[in-house]
């Protein structure tokens, strides 16, 4: 799949990028995609919910009302969990929700979901470029000049970039990312996905593909 490459103000450059078939052109595995997304939201799950069992209630032990005799069930104390105030049974604690998954589980995960944004046509090619100084409107301008400013964008950068970065920060629809950060998660959580040429090159890298133009 061969694609235009355009620069910062929306133009066609003229030149054409090839994207690895072995990447952006696989049978997509839904399941490997529902794994991946399910260990990305389970790993972000901060996990610290916690209830108080009865010997963990403060308050008086003292025995409520006599063992016999009085028609209803034996109790001990306020903190008995059948009373309004008392411990919870088998309530929540803190624990890990994240779970392992398997390298090339995760790998294939990613080429299904980037294979879907090709064969959906929600990826752009973008010629490397650079902020000199973070700037929100230069970002806004670029995503009009892409004609995407109304939909939920990522932008993958190879390297990290302070300027792009911080230009995008406050943008509510926009999100950029390094070739290393992108997930599952996050491409198919994109509308649309903007790859700087450099980028598409280290995704090659990653996954050992050829890289072509």
């Amino acid at each position: 799949m061969e694609l235009n490459i355009f620069d910062i103000s929306g133009k066609d450059t003229g030149k054409k990028i090839k994207l690895a078939d072995e990447i952006f052109a696989i049978e997509p595995n839904d399941h490997v995609i529902y794994l991946d997304v399910k260990q990305n939201l389970a790993n972000k799950r901060q996990g610290t919910h916690k209830a108080k069992e009865r010997g963990e209630i403060r308050g008086s032990t003292k025995k409520i009302k006599r063992q016999k005799g009085t028609g209803t069930a034996r109790a001990g104390t306020m903190k008995n969990p059948l009373y309004r105030g008392g411990g919870r049974v088998f309530g929540p604690r803190p624990r890990d929700y994240g779970f392992k998954l398997n390298k090339k589980v995760k790998q294939l995960a990613r080429k299904s979901a980037l294979s879907y944004m090709a064969k959906e046509k929600k990826i752009i090619i973008l010629e490397d470029f650079d902020f000199q100084t973070p700037k929100t409107k230069q970002y806004i301008d670029l995503k009009n000049n892409l004609k995407i400013n109304d939909k939920k964008s990522v932008l993958v950068l190879s390297n990290e970039n302070k300027n792009i970065y911080l230009s995008a920060r406050n943008l509510k629809q926009s999100k950029v990312l390094t070739t290393s950060q992108l997930t599952t998660y996050d491409v198919l959580n994109s509308g649309t996905l903007v790859l700087t040429v450099s980028s598409v090159d280290r995704i090659n890298e990653v996954f050992g593909a050829n890289q072509e133009k």
